[in-house]
C-alpha cells in the first residue's frame, strides 16, 4: 500500500448523536481513560507527567468527531473521580474543561486537515498545552509555566507518538463510516 493510500485510513469519522456507534466509541474511550491512568498511577506524579486522562480524549475527538471528544472529555474525569477519587475534587472542574477542550480541538483540526500526520497531531497537542498554560503564564509568569510544560513533556510525547500510532491502527482496523450528515 502506498504512503498516501495508508493515510486515507486515518481520515476522521465523525459520528452523529443518533448513531449508536457514537455512544459505543465514547464508552470505549472513557474506559481507556480509566484504565490508562490506573496503570500509570503506580509511577509517582504520573498524572501530571504523563497526562493519561487526556490520551483517549484526543483519540475520541480526532477519530469520532467533536461530540465524541467533548463527551469523552467531560465524562472521563467525572468517571475517574467517582470511581477512584482522582482527580481530586478541587481540580475536577478545570480538568474536565481542559479535557473537553482537547477533544473538540482535535476534532476541529482533524476535520480541516482530512489526514493524519505527526506534525498535524503535534500541532493539536501543543496548541492544547499552550491554551491551558496561558492562565498560568498570566498568573505566575513564564518560568512556572515552562516548568509545568517541562514536567508534562513525557505526556505530550505520549499523546503525539502514541496517539498517532493508535489512530493509524484504528484507521486500519475499524470500518470506514459513511459521510457525516447534518442531522446530529
Amino acid at each position: 500500500m502506498t504512503r498516501s493510500g495508508a493515510n486515507h485510513l486515518a481520515i476522521p469519522q465523525p459520528l452523529g448523536l443518533k448513531d449508536a456507534r457514537l455512544y459505543l466509541a465514547i464508552a470505549a474511550m472513557v474506559l481507556g481513560n480509566l484504565l490508562l491512568p490506573m496503570a500509570l498511577h503506580r509511577i509517582p506524579d504520573a498524572g501530571r507527567t504523563f497526562l493519561p486522562i487526556l490520551f483517549f480524549t484526543l483519540i475520541a475527538g480526532w477519530r469520532f468527531g467533536a461530540k465524541a471528544g467533548l463527551l469523552t472529555g467531560v465524562l472521563s474525569p467525572l468517571a475517574n473521580h467517582y470511581l477512584t477519587g482522582m482527580p481530586p475534587a478541587p481540580v475536577l472542574q478545570a480538568l474536565m474543561l481542559q479535557s473537553a477542550l482537547l477533544g473538540v480541538l482535535a476534532a476541529l483540526i482533524a476535520s480541516r486537515s482530512h489526514r493524519l500526520t505527526l506534525p498535524i497531531l503535534a500541532r493539536v497537542v501543543l496548541l492544547h498545552q499552550a491554551l491551558i498554560l496561558i492562565p498560568q503564564i498570566l498568573q505566575a509568569g513564564m518560568r512556572p509555566a515552562f516548568a509545568t510544560f517541562e514536567l508534562r513533556l513525557p505526556g505530550i510525547l505520549l499523546q503525539i507518538l502514541g496517539g498517532f500510532a493508535l489512530l493509524w491502527f484504528l484507521g486500519r482496523q475499524l470500518p470506514q463510516t459513511p459521510a457525516p450528515t447534518r442531522e446530529g
